[in-house]
């Protein structure tokens, strides 16, 4: 594949349609993060049933997006990242489930393993990115911040309130990262035509 840099602005058809799907999958993912957070903020604390679900919601969402940037990314390119990020969250969307039985800081402490293991995942991904697409230093930030912010969500979880904020605030960093992503992939779009 023709590697994408500031040096050479020349992109394979299939290299330029893998930034496209990514920025569109990234701009998705912050409009699904703002709504989550909202209803977090705004719902969740006052109404178990819909924080419950809200819980849950949160890990299985990631396994699909996980998936649409499986596809979005070429039959040759290793994908081995991101199975095992979907993995874990199918793992975490059923482990979340069976820690609410027992209350909402079982479920974060779950949340601040999934963040921690899906932070180093996407941190090497960023990393194995950026050798093909610009763009990628906020996801490698992103996912180092992940790292920490899952610790930071295990030492909280058995906090009141201070649990549920961390998790909120988690995802709100994680849907700013993203939009700066996708941002800097639009102008690597942009850079790409204008040489082409």
């Amino acid at each position: 594949m023709t590697s994408l840099n500031q040096s050479n602005f020349g992109v394979s058809t299939q290299a330029a349609e893998t930034v496209r799907s990514l920025r569109k999958l990234y701009f998705t993912r912050v409009a699904f993060s703002v709504l989550w957070i909202t209803l977090v903020v705004t719902l969740g604390k006052t109404n178990n049933t819909l924080a419950t679900i809200l819980f849950i919601i949160y890990p299985a969402w990631d396994a699909v997006a996980t998936f649409f940037d499986i596809n979005a990314n070429p039959p040759t390119a290793n994908k081995t990242p991101q199975y095992v990020n979907a993995g874990i969250s199918i793992l975490t969307t059923i482990a979340v489930i069976i820690a609410l039985q027992s209350g909402i800081p079982g479920a974060l402490m779950v949340f601040g393993v999934w963040a921690s293991l899906t932070g180093l995942i996407q941190f090497i991904l960023g990393l194995r990115r950026r050798k093909y697409f610009e763009g990628q230093w906020p996801m490698i930030i992103s996912g180092a911040q992940s790292i920490l912010a899952g610790v930071f969500i295990i030492a909280t979880a058995h906090t009141p309130n201070q649990g549920v904020a961390s998790l909120a605030g988690y995802s709100a960093f994680g849907a700013f990262y993203f939009a700066l992503a996708a941002f800097r992939l639009g102008k690597t779009i942009k850079e790409a035509n204008a040489a082409a």
